[in-house]
């Protein structure tokens, strides 16, 4: 009870602890990005042999988020505790396995540090409380989500629909959202997606975007309610545009090949929970509403 007190009267205190918990997030979210694919890929085999009547012959560990331990993908040594704090332990072994010297993965770090930065902004602008803890787990999904969507173009449902109920479990006790919002929101972002998705299907014979898109904006308006959702969208819109447009001058990517559409809506997503509302006073102060 103290130590609430503590934290509720010291604002930095808060944010300082509320950090270095977002560095420790961080590295359990890239088990998260690194195994919840291989998961999903080992259910769909299963699935399929299953349909078509055939055995599945799988040598391969049993694998989940709590086992087994994290290892080196290149000579499988067991990761210590000493080798996995996070930032401070890529640092000292200078970015490289401990046991034989392969290259360790930026990403790592990179999704560390960024877990930890994330959560102290939302420390910083929420401050301690009830709200602040529901939006540092709404963070770390998106985080998660993101990023496994920019590597396999796939958003999971294992992140994107335990991410709409907890919307609107805190919209129900307060913690978010209005509940009449939230629910609002939550129907309107996944209709509104999935009205364009068929619309360009229609048009063009092709699919624009997946399924877990729909998924993701249904729970970002679960979060925020319906009167962000617009916001939300002409803000990932205008930054994919940008992002695909650099990609093309600066390396050559094709202009049909497919750009996750997830990671931008997730920082939408992000921004409008901690700034939607001085965002859309700002837009309807320009439009002179």
């Amino acid at each position: 009870m103290a130590l609430l007190e503590l934290l509720a009267g010291s604002p930095m205190l808060f944010v300082i602890l509320t950090v270095l918990l977002g560095l420790m997030a961080g590295s359990f979210l890239n088990v998260v990005i690194y195994r919840v694919p291989l998961m999903m890929q080992r259910e769909w085999r299963a699935q399929c042999a299953e349909l078509l009547g055939q055995s599945v012959a799988d040598d391969a560990p049993r694998l989940n988020l709590w086992g087994p331990r994290s290892q080196c993908p290149h000579c499988h040594h067991l990761i210590g505790a000493v080798e996995n704090i996070p930032l401070l332990s890529y640092i000292r072994q200078r970015g490289r396995c401990a046991h034989c010297g392969a290259a360790i993965g930026v990403q790592y770090p990179l999704v560390e540090a960024a877990s930890g930065l994330l959560a102290g902004v939302v420390a910083w602008n929420l401050g301690f409380g009830g709200p602040a803890v529901m939006a540092l787990l709404f963070t770390w999904t998106l985080l998660a989500a993101g990023v496994i969507d920019l590597h396999h173009q796939l958003l999971p449902d294992d992140l994107t629909l335990p991410l709409l109920w907890l919307g609107l479990l805190a919209a129900l006790f307060g913690l978010g959202a209005d509940l009449r919002d939230a629910v609002i929101g939550a129907m309107a972002g996944y209709l509104s997606l999935w009205l364009v998705y068929q619309g360009f299907r229609l048009l063009t014979g092709k699919e624009g975007m997946g399924h877990g898109d729909f998924k993701l904006l249904a729970a970002l308006g679960a979060w925020t309610g319906w009167q962000y959702l617009v916001t939300i969208v002409l803000l990932s819109s205008l930054v994919g545009a940008v992002c695909g447009l650099v990609l093309v001058l600066l390396r050559g990517r094709a202009r049909g090949a497919p750009l996750p559409f997830g990671p931008f809506l997730a920082a939408a997503g992000w921004i409008a929970l901690l700034w939607g509302e001085t965002i859309n006073r700002a837009y309807l102060n320009w439009l002179g509403f």
